[in-house]
C-alpha cells in the first residue's frame, strides 16, 4: 500500500522521512495531513460477518487470508493512533511488529508474564532500573517466578557460570538485560548474551528469548535486534516521547516473538491510549534532531565534569578506555554515547545532595531523555527500595548523581554545573 511505502525509485527511505507519514492514509481521515486523535472506545462493524472475522483474527483462531488485515474492534485491542505509531516504531528498529503500552513497566511486566510460568527463572543484569528490580525481586516471586541476577560488570565467564546456577534452579524462561545499565552505564554484550541463551536449547521449550531494555540509548544509538535480541522494550516516556509530558512503553520484535505478548496485552488491558499515541506520533517526527543535539551536549558536559576537581569520576560511554572490554562492546554494539551521565562527586550523600540542591538550570527530577536536563540521586530516589547491600555490590553508591542532558545550550549547562560544584 502507498502509505506503507518504504522505498522511492528503488532506494530505501530513511527513518527520519518515514516518520512524516508512514502507516497513515490521509484519505481515510478527510485528507488531514496529520493523524487525528481517534478518541473512541469502540468501532462500528460493516456487518455481523465482518465483526465475527475481526474477532477470529484478534483471538488467534485463524491466520489472515491473503491481503486481509485486522479490522478495528475496540480500543483495548487496537486503535488507529496506536497502530500507526506501532508501524513507525518498527522502522527505527527494523522490527516486524511493535506493541505500545501504558508505561515502560507495563511493557516489561506484560512481556515477562507472557513468557514465564511458576517455577521458572528470569535471568537479568544488576543494577537495573529500580522499577524493574522491584518487579523481578518482589512482585514476580508472588507468582512463583524467580529473578536471578548477574553483575553488569561481570566477565563473560562469570556470567556463564551464573547462568548455569540459574538453570539449576529451574527452567530459564527469559533473559532480560538493560544496556547500558541504569544508572551506572555498564554495557552488556547483546551478541554474547544471545550466544549464552543458545546454550540452553536442551531445556524444555528450548533456548530462552533475549529481551533488551533499550531505553538508555533509544532507537538512534543502539539497535538490539540487529545484535541478536528477540525482543526490545522501551520506556517511550524517555527519548521517543522526549517532552516529559506523557508515560508509555513498547515491545518490539518478530511477529512470532510478539504474538504471546499481544495476547496477554489484550487480556490485561495494558496498552496505551489514543491521545498518548497521538503525542508520540508528534514526537517521533523530531526524534533524530532531539537525540542528536542532546548527544552533542552530553559530550561537552561529560568532558567538563571529568576535569573538575570535585568530581571523583564520570561514567560516560564516550570516555571508555580504548582497548577495554567495555570499549569493545561499545564499538560493536552502539552508534552513539547517549546523553545520560553517571557522576560520582567527591564525598558521600551529603555532598551529592548539596550539589543537586545548588543546580539552577538543570532540574532536580527523575526520568531522562527529555528536552530539558534533569539530575537525580539514584540511591535515594529511583533505586531507594534496593537493599543497601545490593546497592553497594552493584555500584549504587551514595555519591552517585545521574544527569540526563537535554537540548539547552551546552555553555549554559556547563556554567550551571560549575557554580553547583564550586
Amino acid at each position: 500500500m502507498e502509505y506503507h511505502r518504504r522505498q522511492l525509485a528503488g532506494r530505501d527511505l530513511h527513518p527520519q522521512t518515514l516518520m512524516m507519514g508512514f502507516g497513515y492514509d490521509p484519505a481515510l481521515s478527510e485528507g488531514s495531513v496529520k493523524v487525528p486523535i481517534f478518541q473512541t472506545s469502540t468501532f462500528v462493524f460493516r456487518s455481523a460477518q465482518h465483526g465475527k472475522e475481526f474477532f477470529e483474527l484478534m483471538s488467534g483462531l485463524r491466520t489472515p487470508r491473503e491481503g486481509e488485515q485486522q479490522g478495528l474492534i475496540y480500543s483495548r485491542f487496537n486503535n488507529p493512533d496506536l497502530e500507526i505509531l506501532e508501524d513507525r516504531l518498527t522502522v527505527w528498529e527494523g522490527a516486524e511488529a511493535a506493541l505500545v503500552f501504558a508505561s515502560g513497566m507495563a511493557a516489561i511486566s506484560t512481556a515477562l508474564l507472557s513468557l514465564a510460568k511458576p517455577g521458572e527463572i528470569v535471568f537479568f543484569n544488576a543494577p537495573i532500573y529500580g522499577g524493574t528490580e522491584t518487579l523481578l525481586m518482589k512482585v514476580l516471586p508472588r507468582f512463583g517466578i524467580q529473578g536471578v541476577e548477574f553483575p553488569g560488570s561481570a566477565t563473560p565467564e562469570e556470567i556463564a557460570e551464573r547462568l548455569r546456577e540459574a538453570r539449576a534452579m529451574g527452567r530459564v524462561a527469559a533473559i532480560l538485560i538493560e544496556t547500558p545499565a541504569n544508572p551506572t552505564n555498564d554495557l552488556i554484550d547483546i551478541a554474547y548474551m544471545k550466544e549464552l541463551a543458545g546454550t540452553l536449547t536442551d531445556q524444555p521449550g528450548g533456548a530462552p528469548p533475549l529481551m533488551v531494555d533499550n531505553t538508555f540509548l533509544g532507537p538512534l544509538w543502539q539497535k538490539p535486534l540487529a545484535n541478536g535480541a528477540d525482543l526490545v522494550v522501551y520506556s517511550l516516556t524517555k527519548y521517543v516521547g522526549g517532552h516529559s509530558d506523557l508515560v508509555a512503553g513498547a515491545v518490539l520484535g518478530s511477529r512470532a516473538a510478539i504474538a504471546p505478548v499481544r495476547g496477554l496485552r489484550n487480556a490485561l488491558g495494558t496498552m496505551s491510549d489514543p491521545h498518548t499515541g497521538w503525542l508520540l506520533l508528534r514526537s517521533l517526527e523530531t526524534l533524530e534532531l532531539r537525540m542528536t543535539r542532546a548527544g552533542e551536549n552530553a559530550a561537552i558536559v561529560a568532558d567538563f565534569l571529568a576535569g573538575h576537581p570535585e568530581v571523583e569520576r564520570v561514567g560516560y560511554l564516550g570516555h571508555l578506555r580504548r582497548g577495554s572490554p567495555q570499549a569493545d562492546i561499545f564499538r560493536r554494539q552502539c552508534h552513539g554515547a547517549g546523553s545520560t551521565i553517571s557522576v560520582y562527586v567527591r564525598g558521600g550523600e551529603a555532598e551529592a545532595f548539596r550539589f543537586l540542591d545548588r543546580l539552577r538550570l538543570i532540574k532536580l527530577a527523575v526520568s531522562l531523555g527529555g528536552t530539558e536536563s534533569l539530575a537525580s540521586h539514584p540511591a535515594g530516589m529511583t533505586h531507594i527500595a534496593v537493599p543497601e547491600e545490593r546497592k553497594r555490590r552493584f555500584g549504587l553508591l551514595p555519591n552517585l548523581v545521574r544527569i540526563s542532558v537535554g537540548i539547552e545550550h551546552a555553555e549554559d549547562l556547563v556554567e550551571d554545573l560549575r557554580q553547583a560544584l564550586a
